[in-house]
């Protein structure tokens, strides 16, 4: 099982991701929405490109098609993408995965394709975009982290950095940061302030 760092950057657009890579991210997502095939595959490249470049990992959201096709290291589904990706396949190229979970029996199903990590969310309210489920809370985090063991944990959803210790606390292993990002002045420096925050949290 590897290990995740314990910063986890999730970003909309690769131009918002080069920017912030010579910061030191080390793992990251790109989380690409209403895209022709043809753009999804030249910023999946290139965020590869990228990644390879400054020693990141990247993560895909959703299109696991792409990231077979382009030789990612990671993708990231939801619930409904579990339902049609190829695991076997994803497996046979070395593509690892991360599923996200929020209820139970969404834990349940996605420990059944021996994810390389889970995701829990949101953990606190998040601006992001309108979500179903309510605030998990910093219970269901201890709860996730006592049912998967070493599998690695990832917290997202309304996080600060100062809300930081207590969400590792809780269990997390990595926290997975956007808007806090996207939406600060200076994304450069908010970016820096949370790679320091979250490796003094991941070194405890």
């Amino acid at each position: 099982m590897s290990a995740l760092d314990p910063f986890y950057l999730v970003t909309g657009e690769v131009s918002r991701l080069e920017p912030l890579l010579p910061c030191g991210v080390k793992f990251v997502q790109l989380r690409l929405k209403d895209k022709t095939d043809g753009e999804l595959r030249r910023q999946i490249a290139l965020a590869r490109d990228l990644c390879q470049l400054w020693g990141a990992q990247l993560v895909v959201n959703d299109f696991w098609q792409i990231a077979l096709d382009l030789g990612c290291d990671y993708v990231h589904l939801g619930q409904e993408d579990m339902e049609t990706a190829d695991f076997k396949a994803l497996r046979r190229q070395g593509i690892r995965y991360g599923l996200s979970t929020h209820d139970e029996a969404e834990l349940e199903n996605a420990l059944a394709h021996d994810p390389d990590y889970v995701a829990l969310g949101p953990v606190y309210p998040t601006q992001l975009k309108k979500m179903k489920w309510a605030p998990q809370g910093l219970e269901r985090l201890r709860s996730w982290k006592q049912k998967i063991g070493d599998l690695p944990l990832v917290a997202i959803g309304g996080l600060t950095p100062e809300r930081l210790p207590a969400v590792f606390e809780a269990g997390a292993d990595s926290a997975a940061v956007v808007t806090d990002i996207q939406t600060a002045q200076d994304p450069v420096a908010r970016c820096k302030l949370w790679i320091s925050a979250c490796s003094r949290q991941g070194d405890r």
